[in-house]
């Protein structure tokens, strides 16, 4: 199966002092082993940027640039990458709008609009509800799949 990764589940995988850090790991490696292809978006391969390298007193890890880096190619090396496209971004504006987005969450919107024009139906997040609105997409919590 072709499995979109959110970015809390990345972030929770590098930061070793956080609960969730042995059951974003273990998902990931449970997924890989299980042989489902994992992927991720350039916008969570720059969000995951974001947190990485903000402070720690603004909910960041305070990574230098260089950790940051080799984080991220890490990342490029392990999972897929899908692509932008115009069709993503015409997808995106109609779940915005049919269902109502603002926000910080339509980069939630956005995730789902180029899982829909790379026919993904299943995301990893630990933030559930956030994508539960869409519809015709498979949403599953790292604790469901970590066995």
């Amino acid at each position: 199966m072709r499995i979109l990764i959110d970015t809390n589940v990345l972030v929770r995988s590098v930061q070793r002092s956080h609960v969730a850090c042995r059951l974003a790991r273990r998902t990931l490696v449970t997924l890989f082993r299980s042989g489902h292809e994992l992927f991720l978006t350039t916008q969570n391969i720059a969000e995951f940027w974001s947190v990485c390298t903000r402070p720690v007193g603004v909910n960041g890890l305070g990574l230098s640039i260089k950790a940051a880096d080799a984080y991220t190619q890490q990342l490029v090396r392990l999972f897929g990458v899908l692509p932008d496209s115009i069709e993503a971004f015409d997808l995106w504006r109609k779940l915005v709008v049919n269902h109502e987005v603002i926000g910080t969450k339509v980069h939630d919107a956005r995730l789902v609009a180029i899982m829909g024009a790379c026919d993904i139906q299943r995301i990893v997040t630990f933030n559930v509800n956030d994508f539960a609105r869409f519809p015709g997409i498979e949403i599953a919590h790292p604790e469901n799949l970590a066995s």
